[in-house]
């Protein structure tokens, strides 16, 4: 299990950030990014995923504690396969975690965040 760093994605305005985490693997954790100033965010999952699971989980307390968090129907953001998905949840932290993959897990995650507080 390692701690995944984010990097920054550029984008063509100042209201909008995109960071991703590359090279994800079964028991990865993504390292928590605070981009709390960003009212809306959308998830999306790209690569091999081998039978992984990837959740996006937020916190409010600094990072001492990660909670599941859902999109706009109440579903817990949870990935199988490639896809994209709208956070509900504005939280000070916002990371992925990947479970149960196999020896060809190779994921990469972005988060786009848009609305910046002018």
């Amino acid at each position: 299990m390692a701690t995944i760093s984010s990097t920054f994605v550029p984008t063509t305005t100042l209201s909008t950030t995109t960071v991703k985490w590359t090279g994800m693997t079964t028991g990865d954790v993504g390292a928590g990014v605070a981009y709390s100033d960003y009212r809306d965010r959308t998830v999306q999952i790209l690569g091999t995923f081998g039978g992984a699971t990837v959740t996006i989980e937020g916190s409010n307390d600094g990072g001492t504690t990660w909670a599941t968090l859902t999109d706009q129907g109440g579903n817990n953001l949870t990935f199988t396969a490639a896809g994209i998905k709208h956070v509900q949840q504005l939280t000070e932290y916002i990371r992925p975690t990947v479970t149960a993959g196999d020896g060809t897990t190779a994921l990469t995650v972005y988060v786009f965040f848009r609305g910046r507080e002018q």
